[in-house]
């Protein structure tokens, strides 16, 4: 009967081993507003720091399309992910989710309008009954905020473009347009400014015509039932990052951010009635 018992405590003690090792990961992932290598790129050393700092592993789930990182916060598939603005709102209207962090710049976000260079477009109006590209259909910078600014402009995509088509990322709009496969476009500008800046925009074959207002766009998000106390913990690592540390100041570059602040739900109530009134959202 002894050995009975001490078999079922040590079973016992290894099924509960088993499930600190399973919490002991923090499972993460981003909206893939970017290509593939270009998301695990920027995110590598952040994760290295957020291992660190939390004690525990941190691993980075891919995914294929903005829907699935929603679909695998709000069911618990993943504990923490990098969400635009109006993926936020998304997610918390299928479940509760908490926004911990944002770049700074995120309080005042921006898109940008761009052409062909050789299309002889200057402005958004020229770029009437021409082909246009928004991102992912679920993207704040590539869609929903650029849609919502041209339609308080009075102009409808559907109707003022010959063709409104959708690349699916920010890199791949500025591909498409300058490869001429559209005429026009928007995209992310932390995106345009970080392609400019590495040299990767042709200045002959694609050009800027326009800015949007400034909105409030990504952040950080956990699930809702993540442990308060580690909710804490990634909270005070992102908002000790400092530029001023070379390490951390090369995690800082990577993410386009000058330092992280905290922020809440209520940032994103302008982001969710611009979707409702562009027929985004219910």
């Amino acid at each position: 009967m002894k050995a009975i018992k001490f078999a079922m405590a040590g079973a016992l003690l290894a099924v509960s081993v088993l499930a600190s090792a399973e919490e002991a990961v923090l499972k993460v992932s981003a909206i893939p507003d970017e290509a593939p290598t270009e998301l695990q790129r920027k995110f590598a050393p952040l994760g290295a720091y957020l291992e660190k700092e939390l004690g525990m592993k941190v691993q980075f789930v891919p995914v294929t399309d903005y829907a699935a990182v929603v679909t695998a916060l709000t069911s618990d598939k993943i504990d923490m992910a990098w969400l635009g603005g109006f993926t936020f709102v998304q997610a918390s209207q299928r479940g509760k989710v908490v926004p911990l962090v944002q770049r700074e710049e995120d309080s005042k976000f921006t898109s940008k309008y761009i052409a062909n260079a050789e299309a002889g477009i200057n402005s958004l109006k020229d770029l009437k009954g021409k082909s246009f590209a928004f991102g992912s259909a679920s993207s704040t910078s590539g869609h929903l905020m650029p849609r919502y600014f041209l339609q308080k402009q009075g102009i409808k995509p559907e109707t003022f473009f010959k063709n409104v088509a959708y690349s699916g990322a920010h890199d791949a709009t500025v591909a498409w347009v300058a490869s001429g496969k559209v005429e026009g476009g928007v995209l992310n500008a932390s995106v345009w400014d970080k392609l400019v800046e590495a040299g990767k925009v042709d200045p002959a074959k694609v050009k800027l015509i326009g800015t949007t207002p400034a909105y409030y766009d990504y952040n950080w998000t956990v699930r809702g039932n993540l442990d308060a106390k580690l909710q804490q913990k990634i909270t005070k690592a992102f908002l000790k990052l400092d530029p001023k540390n070379p390490e951390q100041q090369a995690i800082l570059e990577l993410q386009r951010a000058s330092k992280f602040i905290p922020t809440k739900a209520a940032n994103y109530k302008g982001i969710e009635s611009a979707a409702k009134e562009a027929g985004l959202l219910k």
